[in-house]
């Protein structure tokens, strides 16, 4: 068995998070170069340090996956996928926090070769962020990078309309199966952006948006892109979330500053008095990419 075709039912199985499987391609690295051999099963289930009730499901999904192809196709449900052992993999995402060992997409896979600018911000954004972002994707930063979110309401869906707008390019990276949209009402933009940009999601067909999803999916944003914009983020928010992980992954972390009275505000505004750079002009973040 080839080690894709490995990592793949891997990335398939139950019982096991994104941190184990993490762990288990970290091992797998470290192992003698030459033809591929299988571990065991309770080599894999201590490598990537899984207990409890998740051994029982992690071994019953394995043992299906590695015995049944048919249920390897039935999950992949004819999507394109990149595995973190493919040339085309992103190295920026390889190099980063827990990456994801397969990645299902729709789209034009080679945007992942272009120069990527994070946008993310509150879900009830104001108008404020739809004139900020009004101002700041236009020109030069749309001409030059490949905007990239996460397609949820708010923030994420006004960056990927701009750069639509403006015949830029976009990738989406959701917290679902690429057969299901959240929230619904983007679905059109979602089918939109699958056929003409790039849509990508760790998650086979038919998973639904779990609340876990949603953080996991950040740290794919971070790891991808060379800077995070955030626009308008409450205290503690998940755009915070992101901007975070995009500090450990050493990336650019921008933020637009905004009114101290406003709530949306504080979250932008404490990541300026922390060191973020303040964007008030496309130059301001096209300066990160110089």
């Amino acid at each position: 068995m080839l080690l894709r075709d490995f990592l793949l039912r891997i990335h398939l199985c139950s019982g096991i998070g994104i941190v184990g499987k993490s762990k288990l391609y970290s091992w797998l690295q470290l192992q003698a170069a030459g033809r591929f051999k299988l571990p065991t099963v309770d080599t894999l289930i201590k490598i990537a340090n899984i207990r409890g009730e998740n051994v029982t499901r992690f071994s019953s999904s394995y043992i299906q996956l590695m015995t049944y192809p048919e249920q390897v196709n039935e999950r992949v449900a004819g999507e394109k996928w990149l595995c973190i052992c493919d040339q085309a993999y992103p190295i920026q995402l390889r190099e980063a926090y827990a990456p994801p060992l397969v990645i299902f997409y729709r789209g034009e896979l080679p945007l992942l070769n272009q120069p990527m600018l994070g946008v993310v911000g509150a879900r009830e954004a104001t108008n404020y962020s739809t004139a900020v972002l009004r101002q700041l994707l236009v020109g030069p930063v749309i001409n030059k990078l490949t905007i990239v979110s996460g397609l949820a309401k708010g923030v994420d869906t006004l960056a990927h309309q701009c750069a639509i707008a403006n015949h830029g390019r976009t990738i989406a990276v959701i917290g679902t199966g690429l057969d299901l949209s959240y929230p619904r009402v983007n679905d059109a933009l979602q089918t939109e952006i699958g056929q003409s940009h790039l849509l990508l999601s760790e998650y086979p067909n038919g998973s639904h948006g779990y609340r876990s999803h949603f953080p996991e999916r950040n740290r794919i944003i971070a790891g991808l892109v060379a800077s995070v914009l955030v626009t308008e983020a409450k205290h503690h928010s998940g755009s915070l979330i992101t901007a975070n992980l995009a500090l450990q992954n050493n990336r650019n972390v921008l933020a637009v500053p905004g009114q101290i009275n406003q709530p949306l505000s504080v979250g932008t505004n404490e990541l300026v008095a922390a060191g973020a750079k303040p964007i008030l002009t496309p130059e301001d973040i096209l300066e990160e990419y110089i």
